[in-house]
């Protein structure tokens, strides 16, 4: 007796190695937190040779949830006074904005 396999159990696959080294860590400020709630986006820092197709399938693969949109972002460094006396930078990084499917959710916050 064959079992007859759905469509959608066939197109998810297994997160790669590859889509844990696209996406770094997720950005923790006021703006994301209000933007997670509200609009279902969730930011996080991606690797810098990273483009949208790739960020959409790494979340797709880790997370299993539907992506609807990808927006990405390169963040600029800049050069800061500590003190007002001593110089330093920050560094730059790229990042994503991804849009979740409404009714799918990512908890970044897992205890």
């Amino acid at each position: 007796m064959a079992k007859k396999v759905s469509k959608a159990a066939e197109t998810v696959s297994k997160a790669t190695i590859h889509d844990f080294d696209t996406i770094i860590r997720p950005v923790i400020t006021e703006k994301t937190m209000t933007l997670m709630q509200e609009q279902n986006k969730v930011t996080v820092e991606v690797s810098a040779k990273a483009n949208r197709a790739e960020v959409r399938k790494a979340f797709e693969n880790i997370f299993n949830v539907k992506v609807t949109d990808v927006n990405i972002v390169n963040v600029v460094a800049k050069k800061t006074t500590r003190g007002g006396r001593y110089q330093g930078s920050i560094s730059g990084f790229k990042k994503a904005i991804v849009t979740v499917a409404d009714g799918a959710a990512i908890d970044l916050f897992k205890e």
